[in-house]
């Protein structure tokens, strides 16, 4: 392996993780997790046993979230609880959280947890209030017990806790702009093109890169969750189930289903983990399930299948570094354009028809806006694969928007960098709105 190779595989093993649950309310949960954890230790006993949690009304939980966060949090389904929200995501971390396991956080939480954090929500003691001048992705997270308080923050990172407090005493504060080198290096900074991905796609050996086939351990166990069982609103299993009418039962109709089946499963509170990407769980099922949903139709070997699928999620990681991990622009248009990628090489696609294929998604479903993680996702998830699969027939027949067309650029580099300024920069009024009728209902 050479000293880039194993770069890019850092970067692939930075952003693409199993997360349990929508990653805008786990982060709220890791925050709590980890400031209850110092609450305790410093209090010499583990505040998550105490019975305080339904007699103590002086233990309290603050949370401060940018909005971003607060619209991703307000109706998505918090797993095992049968409730939404970003309350009942801080009482579970709190109650049950688990710092260390990151974005799997809530891989403890049990009937018993369930029930003290409903206490704590019922109880009016989870406040809940939006941070102004602060990052796109920011939580901070007080744990208040008698005269003792403890805080954790997470930002720019769903799982990248910068700073712990214990009363007025800082424990541990990151730099977010250190000078010394040491921050955390920006995707950016890796320097990735959509020539470079193709490459080492192909190229890497595929001993280094076989890891990537968690993806479709994981995200196959929810798909069939999704399948068997009534979540949301029941896009895939509805898909799936009308294959021999309405839809059919082409491979179209199929990737649709059970990507959106997967989706379902996540966004109702399902406590299976999905395979994230880029810190979004549903971007990683979207990435990943098409591209499964090809191998498994038409019997594509390990090998092919991992490196269709480190192609898709690079492609992903790639685009989503010139948007930020949280925009108004949804994630489904990001991830689908992956997994077109990966549909493309799949069929014998190489790095043009990649291009083609990138080309023909971003100018198509660009305008599709984020306006918060809910069961509702499913259905946006569903229209992504159907775009990705008809971007990748195009490409592969040699058809591309070009450059006459809208945000379009003959280079694929400038072309992914329209978009992410669409996304980042042109799209932020569009944020704030929507934010706000969200909030005014």
């Amino acid at each position: 392996m050479t000293p880039r190779q194993a770069e890019i595989i850092e970067l692939i093993h930075k952003e693409v993780k199993p997360a349990l649950g929508c990653t805008e309310p786990i982060a709220v949960a890791l925050a709590a997790a980890r400031a209850t954890e110092i609450l305790g230790s410093h209090c010499g006993k583990c505040v998550a046993t105490c019975p305080l949690w339904r007699q103590n009304t002086a233990f309290r939980i603050d949370v401060e979230v940018s909005g971003n966060i607060l619209k991703n949090g307000m109706g998505v389904g918090i797993p095992g609880t049968g409730m939404v929200g970003l309350p009942i995501a801080a009482a579970l971390g709190a109650v049950c959280g688990d710092s260390t396991l990151g974005l799997e956080v809530l891989h403890g939480v049990n009937k018993d947890a369930v029930a003290c954090a409903k206490a704590l929500v019922d109880g009016r003691r989870v406040n809940i209030s939006m941070s102004e001048n602060c990052p796109l992705l920011y939580v901070k997270v007080t744990v208040s017990l008698d005269e003792n308080s403890a805080t954790a923050v997470v930002a720019d990172d769903h799982d990248h806790i910068i700073e712990t407090r214990f009363n007025a005493e800082v424990i541990s504060c990151e730099a977010r702009d250190a000078e010394d080198g040491t921050h955390a290096k920006s995707n950016l900074e890796y320097g990735l093109t959509v020539k470079e991905i193709v490459d080492f796609a192909v190229s890497a050996e595929y001993e280094d890169i076989k890891f990537i086939l968690a993806d479709r351990d994981y995200n196959m166990a929810l798909c069939m969750e999704g399948l068997e069982h009534n979540y949301g609103l029941r896009v895939g299993k509805t898909i799936r189930e009308n294959q021999n009418s309405v839809f059919g039962d082409d491979f179209m109709s199929y990737a649709m289903g059970i990507t959106a089946a997967a989706s379902d499963a996540r966004m109702a509170g399902c406590t299976l983990a999905a395979m994230s990407n880029s810190g979004s769980g549903n971007q990683g099922i979207t990435v990943s399930m098409p591209v499964i949903a090809y191998a498994n139709r038409y019997g594509v070997d390990d090998e092919r299948l991992a490196r269709a699928l480190i192609l898709s999620n690079l492609v992903a990681i790639h685009i989503k570094s010139y948007l930020g991990k949280l925009s108004a622009l949804c994630g489904c248009v990001v991830a689908s354009t992956g997994s077109s990628c990966g549909i493309v090489w799949l069929e014998g696609g190489g790095y043009d028809e990649i291009c083609a294929a990138i080309k023909n998604m971003v100018g198509n479903i660009t305008g599709m806006v984020c306006d918060g993680a809910k069961v509702g996702c499913a259905m946006k998830v569903a229209s992504g694969v159907y775009s990705a699969v008809q971007s990748a027939v195009l490409a592969l027949n040699g058809i591309a928007v070009d450059e006459n067309n809208g945000i379009i650029d003959c280079d694929i580099e400038k072309t992914i960098q329209n978009l992410g300024e669409i996304g980042s920069v042109g799209m932020q009024s569009t944020d704030k709105l929507i934010l706000r009728i969200m909030s005014c209902k």
